[in-house]
């Protein structure tokens, strides 16, 4: 039964999604159901958790790498390519100063 809870709560953005107090509840009515045992239930939460954090990191990458992809499209320049602007105006302005005396 264990293994069918995760495998039900890990499809699709499940573990992702679900707060630790809704993996509580639900392993807390195994338990009364006697699907699991009391002392399997912290190790089970845990181990939940942790794969709803791996999810939501997994999640959070492939969100920013189609961002990332979004923008290259769009042709939107980088905070690198502001930065090297700035750089280049301000040693265009400092050689202007020189120039100037």
């Amino acid at each position: 039964m264990k293994d069918l809870i995760k495998k039900g709560l890990s499809l699709g953005l499940g573990l992702a999604v679900v707060s630790k107090e809704q993996i509580e509840k639900l392993v807390d009515e195994l338990v009364k159901k006697g699907e699991v045992s009391s002392a399997e239930s912290k190790d089970l939460i845990n181990e939940l958790l942790e794969k709803g954090q791996t999810e939501q990191k997994q999640i959070n990458a492939r969100i920013h790498e189609q961002l990332e992809k979004v923008l290259r499209e769009l042709n939107v320049p980088s905070k690198a390519d502001f930065e090297a602007l700035e750089k280049r105006i301000q040693e265009l302005e400092n050689s202007k100063d020189k120039v100037d005396l």
